[in-house]
């Protein structure tokens, strides 16, 4: 089968190619998939360099989530051949074919395509853990989302409004505010500096919750915006920069940092990872969530797609087709 492959931990996606590899054996208690999409996360580049929290040994395949149909299943796991299913995979996605244990494959719901059901998990588990976990978001609360065009930021925001918060989003660029503003309707969009004042204004004192996958001065001019009794969400560092934060400011304000590791927290608690699974879910199938697929890519062109990523040219999803 072909396979993206990282052989060395290279800048600029210098170790990884598109190969001919064997196919994966499955294990007992594993579902065969024949991959249909896989959409691309920002840990896949991360990972690309060696550069992410989980760090396989090489050789490996890229792809944390896909989507696809059943090759091959245990007659008692629940799926058979045919089945239309999703799974979280961590690595080994971008392939013809994929190995998943069956705990982490479920039936994709009628009406929903391969590629938005490829891009729900990740981004989706990260917004729920931080939003309901965590930070306890509730209705009518103000959420403040930076970073609110990319593939997790734009969850957050969707995940948010669903639960009935009132919601700011920012983002580098005004086209794509323009878009969010079209498709998801948030009660305000900012730019990604300078934000200050206007989310003061705008929420009467601060930001009950603060979403950040962004770091660095995001992170920096989020600790003046938000409100008494806060929380702010360490989410990731697309800035490049991770920022820190003195002490005495969250004691003066009154808010709580909040490290954000969904994929973690998932493992440490499966009971509560498969309910926050089993909610989003519910909410995709029924119509309260909005999941975007800005482009797509034939698995030839995964480079194309990694550096559009880097560059952060989408609104939403980026996923690759084999």
């Amino acid at each position: 089968m072909r396979a993206l492959t990282v052989s060395a931990l290279l800048p600029d996606f210098a170790g990884c190619a598109l190969s001919d590899v064997p196919d994966p054996a499955t294990a007992p208690g594993q579902i065969l998939i024949r991959v249909h999409a896989a959409a691309l996360n920002y840990p896949d580049l991360l990972m690309s360099e060696g550069k992410y929290q989980l760090k396989p040994a090489l050789p490996f395949v890229l792809g944390m989530e896909v989507a696809g149909d059943v090759v091959a299943a245990d007659a008692d796991s629940g799926f058979r051949a045919g089945d239309a299913v999703v799974a979280g995979t961590r690595v080994g996605g971008f392939a013809d074919l994929v190995a998943v244990d069956a705990a982490q494959v479920r039936h994709i719901p009628a009406g929903i395509d391969f590629a938005t059901a490829a891009s729900v998990g990740a981004a989706y588990s990260t917004a729920y853990v931080g939003l309901v976990r965590l930070a306890r978001v509730q209705p009518g609360e103000w959420v403040l989302v930076h970073g609110a065009s990319g593939g997790v930021g734009l969850a957050a925001l969707d995940l948010a409004t669903a639960l009935g918060c009132r919601t700011i989003a920012t983002s580098r660029s005004p086209d794509k505010l323009a878009v969010l503003t079209r498709d998801y309707a948030p009660d305000a969009t900012l730019p990604a500096t300078s934000f200050r004042e206007a989310v003061k204004d705008l929420t009467g004192g601060g930001a009950d919750v603060v979403f950040d996958p962004v770091g660095g001065d995001v992170f920096d001019e989020s600790t003046r915006s938000i409100a008494f009794g806060g929380r702010l969400l360490v989410v990731g560092f697309t800035s490049g920069r991770i920022a820190t934060v003195a002490t005495n400011i969250p004691l003066i304000k009154g808010f709580a940092v909040m490290g954000l590791r969904a994929g973690e927290y998932v493992r440490r608690f499966p009971d509560k990872g498969r309910e926050n699974a089993d909610a989003i879910w519910a909410m995709l199938a029924t119509g309260r969530l909005h999941p975007r697929i800005d482009r797509r890519y034939k698995l030839t062109d995964w480079r194309a797609a990694f550096e559009a990523m880097r560059d952060s040219r989408m609104v939403g999803k980026i996923v690759l087709e084999p």
